[in-house]
């Protein structure tokens, strides 16, 4: 009599596999139950994560604190104006749109060549201006031609007071007179004056477009402001949105940006202040206190 084989009936060969395929797996299980063992004890509680992030937030400061410090103690080195980078302007202490309006001007393949074009490019206030002024260092072929000018300027001869024609009568035969000036220039001073409904103080003249130094000196060497006209000194810190946006160098825009500056500050200190203050033309702080005052 035949009997058939059972189906749970392994050879050797299949028993010995069963045997190396089971104990492969339970050291799979066993490494898996030792990782998830270990796991808890890398993982940061709430206590050490909260002082993991206190100690990075004291780190953070002590940078900010380091970086703060190297600016403050910044040695200044003599420089050429021309070249100045976004790092050294920075550290100069100027803004990014200076720093941008001196790099616009110099694409153009266009020069500055004295502490006066430096300004007027980059429209820098008087104060940084006269703290890194001193460091230009410029090509002797440079510092030779402003001697010259120089020399030129103090050629002409100022006439007295009393002998210099009334800025706000004068007339465009009279303006052309001086050398630099002729019929488009001439038209735009009258022009500005009649906006302005007179001029105030002989600085307001290098508000004219197109007219150079040099001939703006040669301007006020003939001519000056002898009937200005009545103008009230607002309080920087009183004035309202409209009357700000009524003096002749802020428009709407920029007496609300000052009035927004006023209240988050609770009132402006000093006039240095208002260059925080975006697209405020500080170059233009003195002519611009003309018209206000800080109480």
């Amino acid at each position: 009599m035949s009997f058939n084989k059972s189906h749970l009936i392994f050879t050797k060969s299949q028993r010995n596999g069963i045997f190396f395929m089971s104990l492969i797996i339970l050291v799979l299980l066993g490494g898996m139950f030792w990782v998830n063992k270990q796991a808890p004890e890398n993982t940061l509680t709430k206590d050490q994560e909260k002082e993991f992030l206190a100690v990075q937030k004291e780190l953070d400061s002590l940078k900010k604190l380091q970086l703060k410090k190297q600016k403050k103690t910044y040695k200044i080195y003599p420089f050429n104006p021309n070249f100045i980078t976004d790092y050294k302007g920075y550290t100069l202490g100027m803004s990014t749109e200076e720093i941008d309006r001196l790099h616009a001007f110099r694409e153009k393949d266009q020069w500055i060549n004295s502490k006066k074009d430096f300004q007027n490019v980059t429209e820098i206030s008087d104060s940084l201006l006269n703290k890194i002024a001193p460091y230009f260092k410029f090509p002797d072929w440079v510092v030779a031609q402003n001697k010259t000018k120089k020399q030129q300027k103090q050629q002409v001869k100022a006439l007295p007071y009393a002998k210099k024609t009334d800025l706000n009568q004068a007339t465009s035969a009279q303006l052309q007179e001086i050398n630099g000036i002729g019929e488009k220039i001439a038209l735009r001073i009258l022009r500005y004056r009649n906006k302005l409904d007179g001029f105030v103080a002989d600085i307001q003249i290098k508000d004219i477009y197109g007219l150079k130094y040099e001939t703006e000196e040669k301007l006020l060497a003939r001519f000056t402001v002898k009937t200005p006209p009545s103008v009230e000194v607002l309080d920087l810190n009183k004035a309202t949105l409209i009357q700000l946006s009524e003096i002749p160098y802020f428009n709407y825009e920029l007496a609300r940006e000052i009035i927004n500056y006023r209240e988050l500050h609770e009132g402006i200190k000093t006039f240095e202040e208002l260059a925080k203050i975006e697209d405020f033309p500080a170059y233009k702080i003195e002519r611009i206190k003309l018209y206000v005052q800080i109480k």
